[in-house]
């Protein structure tokens, strides 16, 4: 987490601003003045031969200037040829060749004159040249010969371009050469080997030459390489021999300089140009070149090394950077210097640039023209184009060397000077005219400008004006006070005033005025202080996983009023928000991180007057990537050394190395684990098996995961060997009564150490120790047939290849194949142990009628009927095995009361045996089980009703049902009740004591035995148990009476409102019989009743219509009366007391009215009033 610096260029902007602030004071274009160049082309100015020229020269001036040109000195006469014309209002040539022509014909010194009555202004002289891109010449080149180490250098020798062009070599089929610090291009664009190895001549070498004008690339015919070696085969293994030129016969020498020749050489450079340094060595090994500066170092700040450090490039060279610098080289046979002198030099340049003078009738002025160079330049004054020394006499004007003084200057002294400093490496030419004029004060600027600035900021408040004789300037602030410059303030020569830093109190109304002899003007400038943008929460470091969400928090204080924008940099270029990412206001948060998600994040606040910035680094941790450049090394009969290059470990250390391995005979395709290394490892000594064609790569594990593998290295094959192992698990097994099958596990591509790899496979019967029998099998399984039944073998299986036998193998006892048993268990008796279970007791069969390996004793049975009459059984037959040579056993899990029937077998890995004789047992009785589909019912709040169906196993013969119940209320429970049924009876009703309690059930089924299983269940929750339970709660709380009274005392209100309303409306008029006698109009006289719309006969809330067309009040379920705890009143279904504002009626006059009246809020305000 970081707070940005303001960038460059805001420094570089703010610098410039302070140099124009002293700059000369322009003449305002309505008033007359001599011309002044604004644009024309390079002194150099170099064109493409495809376009027309173009040669710029503009000026501006009052009146306007016209042009003329000179070329090569000469007057230029445009009139006279037809391809060249002058741009309107421009003094800018162009010269045509649409038309036909050549534009060699046109290179030359051109110099453009822009004139008005006031002077005449000289452009630069231009020299113009055509771009030239010359084929290269046709040549046949013999094969170069060279000794393997000697040094070699292949010339380029480019044609001459305009300009020139840019070298760089290729092979013929346009793939570029690799270059390193033993093989490299020098400046002078030849190809250099500081010894040649014999790989060089596996491509050729061709120099190629762009051109930048043309876009052309013009290629030499390439050179062939033919290199002379005592080691005539390129074995990859020597490239990283620790000696690999010695390995390869190559004879090892000093260094010695193939550029530049000898051991001492000069070079001059001209100050601001690059300096250009370069050594290139020969030697074996490889030389390494060193820089040095004698009696100083190397400027840090400017000198930067290339071409692997054979080249020292210094930029912006000055005078302090010449000297005597050397090179050296050296490898381990020695070391050699060269000392290049270096001469700095220097074109003209500019102490003090000559500058327009404006002065009114009788000042006094000069113009200076002060420059450097080496050798130091001479200085030539004109005056309009002309040497001063033929221009008219002037008695005002005095020539002191580079300067020229005006004494008591008049109107005839207008004109425009020239100064041309120049020395044998260039020249400058400047313009500067002299205007004499006689002007009030003016200002150049819009009046009342609003200038807003920041807290703390440096600032400048301008005030362009103009005047002759040039004006004083003073500035106020809010019209008052005294002259501000000093201090906080300064003033510049062009009228702007800097405040150094802003304060709060420098906000107001600042006022400039300029005044000379022949008058004043003044302008106002009105001053806005703003709060700064500042970041105050930034965002900070992170290090996150591949796939996590990662958020970066950037939050910000700014002035409200001043619009904030707040945006993103990625490694200092603008973010593309994509749909991965998303950006709010404070943050930016990111989904999914990927590895090009890492990188610096800057927050940039910003306003339309400043901005804040903190920046952020986001770590993400990534697989590694894949190792590379596998090589073996070190090759042996039974190892090799494996040499790998990291991959980069994003940013999470690499923990272990897999080295894995493929070979391309047994199981090509299919990378099989060789061995694991520390991540702190890339090479490795491997152990081989014989006559395996191995190829290796290597995967990368950090904690984010593993990397890709490797890609896979050059195969090596292994001599072969005869086998040092016999294969694994081998066994002998009868898939037949009359056969036995003999299995192993057959030998991988490691183990076979040979071709042809095949297995001698050897038996004999164990009792008899009669000779082996053999056959050789290639396979992995082989069957001998014709063999007794369950005899035992042994078995012996032994590698063979090419190469020989393995070692002698163990025996391995095996067995062929099984029979069926012959005999049956005998003397089988049956003990019952209790309802469920039995005991089994038998006597063994004799071993020779098992005709194999005895498995198990095994019990068949069945459930034959139960005792129970009309009870459908299922008569499906169990089994209960009794592993091993055992004499007796335990059956469980059988049905009481019920009749088996048993039969034993032996069993060995053929099958079952024969059966014994059947036996029949009976299970006493026993417990039932749960009774079914037990249902609990609420049909109100006094009874529950219970019912069950007959349990599924009766067990033995029912007695009865017992059910046992419990009330309870939360945690109060109740006495316990048990209830005793008869065998038959499937229902009871309870009979509720308590309508808020609910009950627990448990019912079970009894034998003489005892119960059996139980089933609970619980009666359903009263349906307004809830309701009851609040009510009883809140009813006699004090709030709850307050909120209802005030509730009632409200609805009274709005009640007599609307009656009053409705009575002041006159729709629904009312006359009451004891004051208003009704008329014959009215329908019902009789009565004294009275019409109310249809809205009035609507039901109110909470009352339904009867069948007779009446209205009656819906009761509530719940009333105070229903607990004992009210009279008249009635709840609401929501609970609010309403009995209280209904009026109530004599039992007589109820009768008498059906209507609802006496009910509705209507009637009950009439019987209020």
């Amino acid at each position: 987490m970081a707070r940005q610096p303001a960038p460059p260029w805001v420094h570089a902007a703010f610098l410039l601003c302070l140099l124009s602030l002293g700059g000369a004071i322009e003449i305002p274009m309505d008033l007359t003045q001599p011309p002044t160049i604004t644009k024309q082309s390079v002194k150099d100015h170099i064109v493409d031969p495809r376009d027309n020229i173009l040669i710029e020269c503009e000026a501006k001036g009052n009146p306007a200037p016209s042009f003329h040109w000179t070329r090569n000195s000469r007057f230029f006469n445009i009139a006279k040829d037809p391809r060249v014309s002058m741009r309107r209002r421009s003094g800018t040539l162009v010269i045509d060749f649409r038309s036909g022509g050549r534009p060699e014909e046109y290179e030359g010194e051109y110099q453009c004159f822009a004139r008005n009555k006031f002077g005449t202004a000289l452009s630069n002289r231009i020299r113009l040249q055509v771009s030239k891109s010359p084929l290269w010449p046709k040549e046949n080149l013999d094969p170069v010969v060279v000794q393997e180490g000697a040094p070699l250098t292949l010339q380029c020798n480019p044609p001459p371009g305009l300009p020139s062009p840019v070298i760089f070599w290729m092979s013929s089929s346009m793939e570029p050469i690799a270059q390193d610090k033993r093989v490299s291009q020098g400046h002078n664009g030849d190809l250099y080997f500081s010894n040649v190895m014999l790989q060089d001549m596996q491509t050729d070498y061709s120099c190629n030459a762009r051109f930048h004008f043309t876009h052309t690339i013009q290629q030499k015919n390439p050179f062939t390489l033919k290199v002379l070696t005592n080691h005539p085969y390129n074995d990859s293994s020597l490239r990283n021999h620790p000696d690999m030129y010695s390995a390869r016969g190559v004879a090892e020498r000093t260094p010695s300089f193939m550029y530049p020749q000898g051991t001492a050489s000069s070079q001059m450079v001209l100050r601001g140009m690059d300096l250009l340094l370069e050594c290139i060595a020969s030697g074996v090994p490889t030389p390494d070149i060193a820089w040095y500066k004698k009696g100083g170092d190397l400027p840090s700040d400017k000198a930067k090394f290339e071409n692997f450090n054979k080249a020292l490039r210094i930029t912006n060279v000055s005078e302090e950077d010449s000297g005597e610098y050397f090179c050296l080289a050296s490898n381990k046979m020695g070391s050699i210097r060269h000392t290049i002198s270096v001469r700095v030099k220097a074109a003209p340049y500019w102490l003090d640039e000559p500058k327009n003078l404006i002065l009114a009738p009788g000042e006094d002025g000069r113009l200076v023209c002060r420059a450097n160079g080496n050798p130091k330049p001479t200085v030539q004054w004109m005056v309009n184009g002309e040497p001063l020394q033929s221009a008219p006499p002037n008695p005002n004007r005095e020539v002191a060397g580079d300067t020229i003084i005006f004494r008591d200057t008049q109107i005839s002294s207008r004109a425009v000077y020239q100064c041309n400093t120049s020395n044998e490496h260039g020249y400058l030419l400047a313009n500067a005219f002299v205007s004499v004029l006689d002007v009030p004060p003016r200002m150049l600027s819009p009046r009342n400008q609003l200038i807003r600035v920041i807290l703390y900021n440096r600032t400048r408040l301008d005030c362009p004006f103009f005047g002759s004789p040039i004006p004083t300037l003073r500035w106020f602030k809010n019209g008052q006070g005294s002259n501000l410059d000093g201090g906080n303030y300064h003033v510049y020569e062009n009228g702007s005033l800097e405040i150094k830093m802003i304060r709060k109190e420098d906000q107001g109304i600042y006022t400039c005025v300029a005044t000379n002899i022949l008058g004043k003007a003044e302008n106002q400038v009105r001053l806005e202080v703003k709060d700064p943008t500042r970041i105050y929460r930034m965002p900070e470091d992170q290090v996150a996983k591949r796939g996590t969400t990662v958020q970066l928090e950037c939050r910000v204080k700014h002035d409200p009023s001043l619009k904030l924008t707040v945006s993103w940099l990625k490694d200092d270029e603008p973010l593309y928000i994509g749909n991965r990412m998303k950006k709010e206001d404070d943050s930016l948060t990111i989904f999914g991180v990927a590895e090009r998600d890492q990188g610096s994040y800057t927050c940039v606040a910003s306003t339309e007057l400043d901005q804040d910035l903190a920046k952020a680094y986001l770590t993400v941790l990534g697989r590694p990537d894949r190792p590379r450049d596998l090589e073996l090394t070190d090759l042996a009969e039974r190892s090799v050394r494996l040499t790998w290059i990291p991959g980069d470990d994003n940013n999470s250390p690499i923990t272990d190395y897999v080295v894995q391995f493929e070979e391309d005979q047994f199981q090509p395709g299919v990378w099989h684990d060789h061995s694991k290394y520390p991540g702190s490892v890339n090479s490795a000594v491997l152990r081989l098996s014989p006559y395996v064609n191995y190829q290796f790569r290597v995967i990368a594990i950090n904690e984010v995961g593993s990397s890709h593998p490797s890609l896979p290295s050059e195969r090596y094959r292994t001599s072969g060997a005869p086998p040092e192992s016999n294969p694994g698990d081998v066994k002998g097994e009868g898939t037949r009564k009359n056969n036995m099958e003999i299995t192993w596990t057959p030998m991988n591509a490691t183990s076979a150490f040979g071709p042809n790899l095949r297995y001698i496979v050897k038996w004999r019967r164990r009792e008899t120790r009669e000779a082996w029998n053999n056959v050789t099998v290639w396979g992995s399984r082989y069957v001998v047939g014709q063999t007794p039944v369950y005899v035992p073998y042994e078995i012996r299986v032994q590698a063979e290849n090419d190469f020989g036998k393995g070692p002698e193998p163990e025996s391995v006892i095996g067995y062929s194949g099984e029979d069926y048993p012959r005999a049956a268990p005998t003397e089988v008796k049956v003990r019952v142990v209790n309802s469920t279970a039995i005991n089994l007791q038998w006597n063994r069969v004799y071993p020779d009628t098992v005709q194999g390996q005895l498995r198990e004793y095994r019990a068949y049975y069945w459930r034959e009927s139960s005792l129970l009459k009309n009870l459908w059984v299922s008569q499906k037959r169990q089994q209960a095995s009794f592993p091993g040579d055992r004499l007796r056993g335990v059956v469980s899990r059988l049905f009481p009361y019920s009749n088996y029937k048993l039969e034993m077998v032996v069993v060995n890995g053929r099958g079952d045996g024969p059966r014994s004789e059947t036996k029949e047992f009976t299970t006493p009785e026993g417990v039932p089980s749960a009774p079914r589909r037990f249902r609990v019912r609420q049909p109100n709040l006094e009874t529950i009703n219970l019912e069950w169906d007959h349990p599924e196993h009766p067990n033995g013969i029912m007695l009865g049902y017992t059910l046992k119940y419990v009330a309870f209320n939360g945690t109060k429970v109740g006495k316990q009740i048990v209830e005793n049924f008869s065998p038959n009876q499937t229902k009871f009703v309870v009979q509720r004591t308590d309508p808020v309690s609910r009950y627990r059930f448990t019912l079970s089924a009894r034998t003489q035995v005892g119960s059996g299983e139980a089933v609970t269940e619980e009666s359903p929750a009263p349906p307004n148990e809830a309701y009851t339970n609040n009510q009883a709660d809140i009813a006699t709380q004090g709030w709850f009476i307050g909120l209802m009274c005030a509730i009632a005392l409200l609805v009274l209100i709005l009640l007599i409102v609307c009656f009053i309303k409705r009575s002041r409306g006159g729709k629904y008029p009312v006359r009451e019989k004891k004051d208003v006698p009704l008329g014959p109009e009215d329908p019902k006289e009789e009565d004294g009743s009275f019409d109310y719309s249809d809205e009035d006969n609507k039901p109110l809330q909470g009352s339904q219509t009867s069948l007779d067309g009446t209205i009656k009040q819906q009761e509530s379920d719940d009333s105070l009366v229903d607990y004992g705890e009210g009279g008249e009143g009635q709840f609401n279904e929501d609970g609010s007391f309403i009995g209280q504002y209904t009026v109530k009626k004599d039992k007589d006059e109820t009768e008498g009215n059906e209507s609802s009246e006496a009910t509705s809020p209507v009637n009950a305000i009439y019987s209020l009033a």
